[in-house]
């Protein structure tokens, strides 16, 4: 299990550090500065689907019909919702082929690959403190950065949990809730079933129960 981990974030970080790495090329390409389809729709769910295949488990999709392209880009966008098991959720969610926004630390910034990506897919990244600068905590910002994605037409994906635990269902807390009501737009729930044996199966050399979505 210990292994499965410490390869998962090991392969994200560099997959992703290759990513960054190749951002000058899309802008060049593309004549463009706006990196944040290329971050996000190429880089990180390139490197999500990959580490599912390497060494997770297959990841089956049902309901997609709920959720058609159309619906996550108009404005004001949805409020995607999901269980959180573990951290095996953030790469099988990009299974479902949508784009968005997620919210995380500041600190995320740091990590090699990773925090290079994440800014340049502009996600939401919080501090837990009240910010110098600004004067505001990170859950005021929190909600400003989230109102301003859903109405220019970016949806946000949030673990209502707050937290992680592989095989139980934790309460939801009430901040997509807010954020989905502020908006007057759509929250969309969606579940996230994850074997209880996928980090100490040996997958991909024997077959593993599908993360299912």
């Amino acid at each position: 299990a210990m292994l499965k981990v410490y390869l998962m974030n090991v392969l994200w970080m560099l997959f992703c550090f290759v990513g960054a790495l190749m951002t000058p090329l899309y802008c060049l390409f593309t004549m463009s500065l706006d990196t944040r389809k290329w971050a996000h729709e190429v880089v990180e769910r390139s490197c999500a689907k990959w580490i599912c295949k390497l060494i997770i488990a297959p990841v089956e999709v049902k309901g997609m019909e709920h959720i058609p392209k159309d619906f996550c880009s108009k404005s004001p966008a949805p409020v995607l919702i999901a269980n959180h098991d573990s951290q095996i959720d953030l790469a099988a969610t990009y299974y479902l082929e949508r784009e968005w926004r997620w919210i995380a630390k500041s600190s995320v910034k740091f990590l090699p690959g990773v925090g290079q990506v994440m800014w340049l897919g502009r996600h939401v990244l919080i501090d837990r403190v009240k910010s110098k600068s600004t004067g505001k905590t990170g859950a005021r910002n929190l909600y400003i950065q989230s109102n301003e994605s859903v109405q220019n037409g970016v949806p946000m994906f949030i673990f209502p949990q707050g937290t992680r635990r592989l095989g139980e269902r934790l309460p939801f807390k009430d901040g997509a809730f807010k954020i989905a009501t502020e908006n007057k737009t759509s929250l969309v729930p969606i579940s996230l079933e994850i074997p209880l044996t996928a980090w100490n199966s040996f997958y991909p050399f024997k077959a593993a129960p599908p993360v299912k979505i």
